[in-house]
């Protein structure tokens, strides 16, 4: 009888590389996780370099015998996607890579046990019971790592430190108390060598409150605000974040398809639960198909015009010039949609873009479901102003209102001054279905940017082409009125990096060019009047 054998070693190195960033970034920011979804109000981190151990305790609820037992499975988890950040059972195994051993403590009611975890080998990872260290006093969890390398970062307090603000921001910005407080409801806070970790409310010459409700609600299901600074903002703050149960996702605006006019003086942070259900495996990214793909794409566009009013608000007039692009290229969008369809047979990888199953990409039904709370809703989406949302009949509980120039601003969490608040942002509303709901098509679509002095014609981000109209060779093509073509040329440049190898990029151009350019025989489909 044959036995399936698993290289761990191997496995472990793949499941690395799938995260964006540094190992012990990683490693951190998985324990952290795993503390969040089991109730923790704390943290502590003490960096030992001269025993080259880090030793993480948490207050959490802890884990029984025969949870731990489990816990030293490779992907064996109890937790479900959608009510919390973890749920791959991925954790601290990435661990294995680095240190000598892992040693786990844990203590949940009477139950209190230990073990110590070391990798022996490719094909060998052996653990066994350990007499408990009294890492965990009352009930919780605690990890110590001993490292094989001496100079790790992970001994280093102002690495720790500076992970923890940049991957886990809304949990120590005030701003984000009233939401999160839904699911953290004593709150949480970090401890780094003894040293509490100070939080701090948003900075900036002026912040503006985001907010996103979901039908029929008034009270917020994301939130978050929108800062413009008088001087550039570092590279690593700039741009839009998007956070879900205080764990930051994404940074930057080519999430968002936005690019301000003043990108590099203006930063953000928007918070939503609701996307947990959405996250990939390596919580880098949201998924975009099926329903969770929806849950995603639905929450962007809400963001999207939320932030896009505020920008109009303060002046930015960028993305009134790209609407004017945009109602140039809609026909070719749609030429170019029939065209991705057509070659999704032949380049699979190109039906992340324009699914074409049932529940994909390409349509999806949209507000079709009673509640868009389960994670799994399905969203439309509209604007309305803050007096809109004044006018409608809500309880006072329900409405979010911001403070006019004659009553006082609510209070605030006191540890330093709050930031002035502009006093008429939009709030995006995510509405329910009302009658005959309407099919919401997320395809390929087209943006124009400004990028002096990049020799590229365009690049794919997220599932947007992006056009340099400062290159010459468009200039060139406005002036001989062929910027169809020129368009054409640069989105099948832009995905061929994304379809095939390098060495098949021109006989997918060339097979691009030909489907759209055989697109103009094609008869127009004529939708059926309705009676």
């Amino acid at each position: 009888m044959g036995e399936t054998r698993v290289d761990l070693q191997h496995l472990l190195e793949d499941l690395r590389d799938a995260y964006p960033g540094a190992l012990e970034e990683t490693i951190l920011t998985e324990v952290v996780a795993n503390s969040l979804d089991s109730g923790a109000t704390c943290l502590r981190l003490k960096a030992d370099p001269a025993s080259s151990t880090l030793t993480i305790v948490d207050d959490g609820s802890g884990m029984r015998r025969r949870d731990l037992v489990r816990y030293h499975d490779l992907a064996a988890s109890t937790k479900t996607r959608g009510h919390g950040i973890g749920f791959a059972g991925v954790g601290i195994k990435l661990g294995l890579l680095v240190c000598e051993d892992v040693v786990t403590e844990t203590r949940r009611g009477k139950e209190h046990v230990a073990s110590r975890w070391y990798l022996a080998g490719r094909h060998k990872a052996p653990w066994k019971w350990i007499p408990p260290l009294g890492l965990v006093e009352d009930h919780g969890t605690a990890v110590q790592l001993k490292l094989h390398n001496a100079l790790s970062p992970l001994l280093d307090e102002g690495y720790l430190e500076g992970v923890l603000r940049r991957q886990y921001q809304p949990l120590l910005e005030p701003e984000f108390d009233e939401i999160l407080s839904q699911h953290y409801a004593k709150g949480f806070c970090f401890e780094v060598n003894g040293r509490v970790l100070a939080r701090h409310h948003a900075r900036g010459a002026e912040v503006s409150r985001i907010a996103v409700c979901l039908a029929r609600k008034r009270r917020p299901t994301a939130v978050g605000y929108l800062t413009r600074h008088e001087t550039p903002v570092p590279d690593d703050q700039r741009g839009m974040a998007i956070s879900t149960f205080g764990k930051v996702i994404k940074r930057g605006w080519d999430w968002l398809g936005l690019t301000p006019a003043a990108s590099d003086r203006m930063a953000g942070m928007i918070e939503a639960p609701a996307l947990a259900a959405a996250l990939t495996l390596n919580k880098g990214d949201f998924v975009r198909v099926g329903s969770r793909g929806a849950l995603y794409l639905g929450y962007r566009k809400a963001i999207q015009e939320a932030v896009s009013q505020q920008l109009a608000h303060w002046g930015d007039a960028k993305e009134s010039a790209d609407k004017a692009h945009r109602r140039a290229v809609r026909p070719l969008e749609r030429d170019l949609e029939t065209v991705l369809v057509e070659l999704a047979d032949e380049f699979p990888l190109l039906a992340s873009l324009v699914e074409r199953r049932a529940g994909g990409q390409k349509r999806l039904p949209i507000g079709q479901t009673d509640s868009a709370e389960d994670g799994h809703a399905l969203l439309s989406l509209s604007v309305m102003t803050q007096a809109e949302i004044s006018e409608e009949s809500v309880s006072p509980a329900e409405t979010v209102s911001e403070p006019t120039e004659n009553e006082s601003p609510p209070e605030e969490v006191k540890e330093e001054t709050p930031p002035r608040l502009d006093p008429s942002p939009g709030v995006a509303v995510v509405p329910g279905a009302k009658g005959r709901s309407r099919p919401g098509r997320y395809g390929l679509s087209i943006r124009f940017e400004s990028l002096e002095g990049d020799p590229d014609l365009g690049r794919l981000v997220e599932s947007t082409v992006v056009i340099n109209d400062t290159h010459p060779a468009y200039r060139r093509a406005v002036a001989s009125r062929s910027e169809g073509y020129h368009i054409a040329l640069t989105v099948s440049l832009a995905l061929a990096r994304l379809a095939v190898p390098p060495a098949e990029e021109h006989e997918f151009v060339t097979a691009f060019l030909t489907h759209w350019g055989e697109a103009l025989d094609r008869t127009p489909r004529r939708s059926r009047k309705r009676r």
